[in-house]
């Protein structure tokens, strides 16, 4: 797997557009995922957290990912193509292309499903986050609505657990008075560091109003310019 460095953001400057995003494929099974030849960044969190809609908002298409009122709608590891371009502080003038995965994984948690259904979609997921070769980057979603869940927490044990790179992004801060939204993230954060000697980067985003879209996307932008000058 490969093992991406936490990076410090260039503010205002680092620039990434998405040129292009297009579904591939959808497997119940990590090695049936298209053949490892370039980054991959995953998206998971609990259901109904807005996960579809932050991958649109992403990739500025309404219709790439599907969306759902009733959780655990996503029940398949799916696959899209992307290419972007930026710039960066080290190359103001040249602009790089970059081809990556993103995946978008079934949510944990609460979703009305059989135990049987839900213990194979555990498993399809823990197979896939510990063994994709090409995994740089898990971007955990947080609901930036609620103070911290067990359940999220528990799921970042698990990650380091098996030594999976992540970052977090809170979601939906756009239906929330931003006081709370600063309130839970805060205390999310502050949750963390019982267990947690380093915190990930984390973000702050809305699907609506597409806030933390520029840095989030900036981000992967340096993850893929650090992973490229490895190659």
């Amino acid at each position: 797997m490969i093992k991406a460095k936490k990076l410090k953001l260039l503010p205002n400057f680092t620039r990434m557009q998405i040129k292009k995003a297009s579904y591939i494929i959808s497997n119940p099974d990590y090695e049936k995922c298209p053949v490892p030849d370039k980054p991959e960044y995953a998206f998971i969190g609990r259901s109904n957290v807005g996960k579809s809609s932050l991958i649109n908002m992403l990739c500025n298409n309404e219709k790439l990912a599907k969306t759902s009122g009733s959780p655990g709608k996503t029940q398949l590891i799916n696959h899209f193509d992307v290419v972007s371009s930026g710039v960066t502080e080290e190359r103001k003038n040249q602009e790089t292309v970059y081809h990556w995965y993103l995946v978008d994984l079934p949510g944990y948690g609460f979703a009305k499903v059989s135990i049987t259904s839900r213990r194979r979609w555990e498993q399809m997921i823990e197979n896939y986050l510990r063994k994709r070769e090409n995994l740089s980057q898990v971007f955990v979603l947080i609901d930036a609505r609620h103070s911290p869940q067990k359940i999220d927490l528990e799921f970042l044990e698990n990650l380091k657990k098996w030594e999976v790179p992540f970052a977090l992004v809170f979601t939906k801060s756009d239906k929330e008075n931003q006081r709370i939204v600063s309130k839970n993230v805060k205390a999310f954060l502050e949750a963390m560091k019982k267990t947690w000697m380093f915190l990930p980067m984390h973000f702050v985003t809305s699907a609506v109003k597409k806030s933390g879209r520029d840095k989030l996307l900036n981000y992967i932008h340096e993850l893929n310019g650090e992973l490229a000058k490895k190659d």
